[in-house]
């Protein structure tokens, strides 16, 4: 027989030696430019917060509606849900590596029958009882011997899966302060064209009543009621479409809140000012969204996770060893002599399994596990390029609709002079109202694109804080992310 001693000194040199299959993950590059594309374009200056970035937008409702849904928006308690479900399962890999123990007990009563082989036997002795008490109780250890590292790899890829878990938390929180956000600039876009809407309806009543007088008259052709009447039912028309988007998005930001439609509508009702856009900075290199981007972070624990899991699979290669023992008393006569030292009972097990002729399937798990890892480090990689797109998407559209939001109010106020001036021609007699009317049209026409402006411009820098990993930090130590351990 092997020595007990050898193996036990052969088993520490194993564990002191910390053999662990499989290979020791690394994080991989991923393919990202030098610098934004969109930015080269334009230079934008340093925003006044990061962190809580909603709080540049300058409006106080905008941030108590953030506030609010990240602390009571059900996606969110969903995904700390899910984190405490992973937690739990690093806590059960950890668990995996200690000894474990255990103590049972039991007192039994048992009859014999009289009608069996053995009964009609027994029965015959004299002074048989057929009744029988019997008591025991035991105190159980073992330890499986993580030799090879299987288990080691499991709760890398356990704490792989709990940091990621943990990323997207964040990035849920990141994904519901913008949605949030964009709903809330949304909302207050749509009631600003509702308002002008309403305007235009009333311009174009005006306008249409002039011109009926004025063809009544016989001062001006049919055809001219008719186009101003066609006018009329265009921008009449709008106005459903925009109430029906107002009360899609009042109802799409409750729900953000975890509150039923229409708890906040009262609050909502008098129209306000669209938020202005902050300035946003470039807030480092592409390089540094695989550090800020939760996102990112989720599919680069993912792959860590799977990369443990090829040694989970290639350790079952080896022999398990196994250490247990008992310690306990039992008994068959009295429940007062449990305790005693002729009721003791010991075993020490030395246990090993080995899947000896199960190599076909252990080959198969080990190559189903490096698909699942290339799968992942192809998925890390291509969120790592979509990151970059939105960053650039985001900018882009950023520049572009502040210099239309620019540009839109140079023409309102322009328009607006004009319609001045034909108001002062008109109270002078030197021209007539409906010339008035016809630049009040035009005014609203061209406030209604500058509102348009403006709220794209919002959106956009909501976009672009989202893009740009909103004001997380990983949390997460660079070394804990590349070591095995």
């Amino acid at each position: 027989m092997f020595p007990l001693r050898t193996l036990v000194l052969i088993v520490s040199a194993c564990i002191l030696a910390g053999c662990t299959v499989g290979p020791d993950y690394s994080r991989p590059e991923a393919p990202v430019a030098e610098h934004y594309q969109a930015l080269a374009q334009r230079r934008v200056s340093e925003p006044t917060h990061v962190a809580t970035w909603w709080k540049g937008f300058g409006d106080p409702l905008l941030s108590q509606f953030v506030s609010d849904a990240l602390a009571q928006n059900l996606d969110l308690a969903q995904a700390s849900a899910r984190m405490v479900q992973t937690r739990a399962g690093l806590g059960a890999a950890t668990a995996a590596l200690l000894p474990y123990g255990s103590v049972s007990g039991q007192a039994a009563r048992a009859g014999q029958s009289v009608e069996t082989p053995l009964g009609q036997v027994v029965s015959s002795t004299p002074d048989y009882n057929r009744y029988g008490n019997s008591y025991e109780t035991d105190l159980n250890a073992s330890w499986e011997l993580d030799l090879f590292g299987g288990l080691r790899r499991a709760r890398q890829a356990a704490l792989a899966d709990y940091q990621a878990s943990e990323a997207d938390v964040a990035a849920t929180r990141l994904a519901v302060a913008a949605q949030t956000a964009d709903i809330y600039i949304t909302l207050r876009g749509l009631q600003t064209r509702l308002d002008i809407a309403n305007k235009r309806v009333i311009t174009q009543q005006q306008l249409l009543e002039k011109i009926q007088l004025l063809h009544s008259k016989g001062l001006a052709p049919e055809y001219q009621v008719h186009q101003t009447e066609g006018a009329l039912a265009q921008v009449k028309a709008t106005v459903p479409v925009l109430s029906n988007g107002l009360d899609a998005a009042m109802n799409a930001l409750d729900v953000m809140l975890g509150t039923p439609p229409g708890t906040h509508r009262a609050q909502l009702a008098s129209p306000g000012a669209i938020p202005h856009t902050p300035a946003i900075t470039a807030m480092g290199t592409p390089a540094d969204l695989l550090r800020r981007r939760p996102d990112i972070m989720v599919a680069e624990r993912h792959l860590a996770a799977s990369s443990a899991r090829i040694g989970v699979a290639v350790s079952e290669y080896y022999p398990t060893f196994s250490l247990n023992a008992l310690l306990g008393s039992a008994t068959a006569v009295s429940g007062n002599n449990l305790f005693t030292a002729g009721a003791s009972q010991s075993a020490g097990v030395l246990g090993l399994r080995w899947r000896l002729f199960d190599f076909g399937r252990i080959n198969a798990q080990i190559e189903q596990a490096k698909g699942q890892e290339a799968e992942a480090l192809a998925a890390y990689r291509l969120s790592a390029l979509r990151a970059t797109e939105d960053v650039e998407n985001a900018f882009s559209a950023l520049v572009n609709r502040q210099t239309q939001a620019v540009t839109l109010t140079g023409g309102e106020t322009a328009l607006a002079s004009a319609r001045q001036s034909s108001f002062i021609a008109f109270q002078q007699g030197t021209t007539s109202l409906i010339d008035v009317l016809h630049n009040d049209e035009t005014l609203l026409q061209a406030s209604d694109a500058r509102a348009q402006a403006q709220t794209e411009s919002a959106r956009a820098a909501v976009a672009a804080f989202r893009a740009l990993g909103g004001g997380w930090q990983s949390s997460l130590p660079g070394e804990m992310a590349n070591k095995p351990g």
